[in-house]
């Protein structure tokens, strides 16, 4: 398995890239995960990733672990793996009130209906219960909101062909009905490996990928693969399926 502060670097590049998250290092983190190999460097950038990385120490935590960038604790947050199943609901539930209560407004209780309702401590819960774009689908604008979570999503992928950096892959597409969200057909789209000659993975035809913005994140086995989708699932359902549901705090 790729040493955690790498994996972290993999999936971190993608948004940190965009500007979205973390400190402005991604030709750092690019650099690191071209190379492959870390130092205390990496687990300092790792730390300003203030979405991920109380993700990571909680995951951690439950599991008795003690280093967040451990890779099993990585591959959780990121992919998906017994150890999310570890932390409580009302861990989870405690942990996302220290961090958000204040500043998620009227959604608050909605991501803790989705934790009530079997939500755990992965990347795709954290984009669809406390990012606000599933709200803003029910606005009626919906080209951008469903974009940002498509993209944003990390999505399992089945590369058909490579040209140049770029790879066309099946995935997943994320389908809104109006009221729902839900993972529709599997559609091809195209995605980016490499940036100025640098990337994690070089894929070739018939590998499974993981993408994050459309970057190619890391070369999957197909169990990782199915466990990344059904991440995807167990989120969108824990999403939807929460209205009315109850968590004691006490």
């Amino acid at each position: 398995m790729t040493p955690g502060p790498l994996l972290f670097a993999r999936y971190a590049y993608p948004p940190n890239a965009l500007g979205l998250c973390g400190a402005e290092e991604s030709r750092t983190l690019l650099e690191y995960g071209t190379a492959g190999a870390s130092d205390g460097g990496l687990a300092e950038l790792a730390q300003a990733f203030e979405g991920a990385w109380p993700y990571l120490t909680l995951i951690a935590g439950a599991n008795g672990i003690h280093d967040p960038l451990d890779a099993r604790v990585v591959e959780a947050y990121w992919v998906g793996n017994e150890l999310l199943d570890r932390v409580s609901a009302q861990t989870l539930a405690r942990h996302v009130e220290d961090r958000f209560k204040g500043r998620v407004g009227r959604t608050w209780q909605r991501i803790v209906e989705a934790v009530a309702a079997g939500a755990v401590p992965h990347h795709t819960f954290h984009v669809f219960a406390v990012y606000p774009w599933l709200g803003l689908l029910r606005t009626g604008d919906t080209a951008q909101p469903l974009t940002v979570l498509d993209r944003c999503r990390i999505t399992p992928a089945l590369v058909q062909s490579v040209d140049g950096d770029s790879v066309k892959v099946l995935a997943p597409a994320l389908d809104w009905d109006g009221s729902r969200l839900a993972l529709g057909w599997w559609k091809q789209r195209t995605a980016r490996f490499s940036e100025d000659g640098l990337g994690f993975v070089t894929p070739a035809p018939g590998d499974w990928v993981s993408l994050h913005w459309d970057f190619v994140c890391d070369r999957l086995t197909l169990t990782q693969a199915a466990a990344l989708y059904r991440a995807s699932e167990r989120a969108l359902s824990a999403v939807h399926g929460s209205a009315g549901t109850k968590l004691a705090l006490g």
